[in-house]
């Protein structure tokens, strides 16, 4: 099967089908009600700065699609809402276009139709290591990005029929097109977590900042269960679908490290709030505009409206007049993710005070 077919495959897929893992550990956060807050509702901000671009609040669209030709008018319905709501947005794995000029419109599209808005790039580990800095360069060069992720998908590949599963040489593969591209790199997950360790390293090699893609939302080993005609390799796949470090747990571990975009089953702005909580720069969210951008760029734009007004009104009610007041606020944290900050020996209590870095 071709990249662009299976792009469609997968769009087809999550339209359709349960393809959701469970629990983000967000569940485990709650925010302490603050019932004289003592803030103006109108005045309380969401404008950030992300990787030298402004943004009217921390929330990007997360890579979704390209890649086949019915996917122009998804990407394009995407791109004119973060560019009329002052958001950003990744595309879908670029591997397609760079592989068939054809569809190279369909990630294009983007950039035509937000020629202001933060946009960035996508390709997977396995190509940068096999063609290398190269690679990268086209893939930005096409949507003329501000930025770059490099998606780490090796539970998808080890389950995909079509997978490649070459990881080795993948740390000096990241650090070379860090060291040499001329946009900032960000490393991303994609439904399984980046752990404290991988975090560390990945400063070490010069990636700017990190999208933990953790356990909770869409699961691609999930998706790819659809996908698979073999009995025993669909059963496995399947023995995988809740595989990885929950979305908490992973901000969790990286918010010290490097700027953290907290992506993977934020479904809500209280969602959002919680993951920039405990330490998050930046929400993003993919799934919940797969159908709106079916439909048309006013339906994007009312879904990207309510998970911005409930990022605001969770502000409002924790008497935060800035979304990194988040940052400082008092949270109370239970269950699994008070287990896993102890864990990584974390002070819990001071943790629960304080989560701020200034990157």
């Amino acid at each position: 099967m071709t990249t662009s077919n299976r792009k469609l495959d997968h769009i087809n897929i999550c339209l359709n089908e349960d393809v959701e893992s469970s629990y983000t550990g967000l569940e485990d956060v709650m925010f302490i009600h603050n019932s004289l807050p003592e803030v103006s509702y109108d005045d309380v901000s969401l404008e950030v700065e992300f990787l030298g671009k402004k943004l009217k609040a921390p929330f990007l669209i997360a890579s979704m699609t390209g890649g086949h030709p019915d996917t122009y008018e998804i990407n394009k319905n995407l791109a004119i809402a973060v560019e009329n709501t002052g958001i950003g947005m990744g595309v879908g794995s670029q591997r397609a276009g760079i592989e068939d000029e054809s569809v190279a419109n369909t990630f294009s599209v983007v950039r035509e139709h937000a020629p202001s808005a933060f946009i960035y790039a996508n390709i997977g580990l396995p190509q940068i290591i096999e063609k290398g800095v190269e690679y990268a360069e086209k893939a930005v060069e096409m949507i003329d990005a501000d930025a770059i992720a490099i998606h780490l998908n090796f539970l998808q590949e080890i389950v995909q029929p079509e997978g490649d599963t070459n990881a080795a040489g993948g740390y000096a593969a990241i650090r070379e097109v860090a060291s040499e591209l001329k946009v900032p790199v960000i490393v991303k997950e994609t439904g399984a977590g980046i752990s404290r360790e991988v975090a560390f390293s990945m400063r070490e090699a010069g990636v700017k900042a990190i999208d933990v893609g953790g356990k909770g939302g869409t699961s691609w080993s999930g998706v790819e269960v659809y996908r698979i005609n073999d009995g025993v390799k669909r059963e496995v796949a399947k023995s995988f679908w809740d595989w990885g470090i929950p979305t908490a747990f992973s901000v969790v571990d990286c918010h010290d490290v490097l700027p953290v975009i907290a992506t993977g089953g934020i479904r809500s702005g209280i969602d959002a709030a919680k993951a920039i909580a405990l330490g998050a720069k930046i929400a993003s969210s993919a799934l919940p505009f797969l159908k709106p951008a079916m439909m048309g760029h006013e339906e994007v734009e009312r879904k990207i409206e309510f998970f911005v007004e409930g990022m605001r009104k969770a502000l409002f009610l924790t008497g935060c007049s800035h979304v990194y007041d988040l940052h400082k606020t008092h949270i109370f944290v239970h269950g699994l993710l008070k287990e896993w900050i102890s864990f990584r020996e974390f002070d819990l209590f001071e943790f629960v005070r304080r989560r701020f870095h200034d990157f």
